[in-house]
């Protein structure tokens, strides 16, 4: 049975997490969303999710954003390559509904299930 949980250890947690996806990253990117990833070590994915204070001034359009994609990540995980994703949110993502933004999600971690099936 699958556990749609969001535990600590799905998370990049330290700057050293974060540099290692920066060092040699694969990226795919919309116009409001990038996503950096790279292989780990693990048995499964974590998320690291960057988003600017210059692009996004209110915490609580901040603190909406990071929840969609915190839940997509967490609906989506057992589906994911063993990879650490940053997600890093552009300008303008503030100005879209969440409906709209969860679609960019789902098309963004569709192409890791289509990178998979290329391996």
């Amino acid at each position: 049975m699958m556990r749609f949980r969001f535990s600590r250890d799905l998370r990049l947690l330290t700057a050293r997490h974060f540099n290692f996806v920066f060092e040699h990253p694969k990226r795919i990117s919309t116009r409001y969303i990038t996503i950096l990833s790279r292989f780990n070590e693990l048995a499964h994915p974590r998320i690291g999710l960057t988003i600017s204070k210059k692009h996004i001034k209110h915490s609580y359009e901040r603190n909406r954003i990071k929840r969609l994609m915190r839940d997509s990540f967490r609906i989506h995980q057992y589906h994911l390559l063993e990879m650490d994703f940053i997600v890093i949110a552009k300008s303008g993502i503030n100005k879209i509904d969440n409906n709209t933004l969860t679609g960019i999600l789902e098309r963004l971690w569709c192409y890791h299930y289509r990178l998979d099936q290329r391996s």
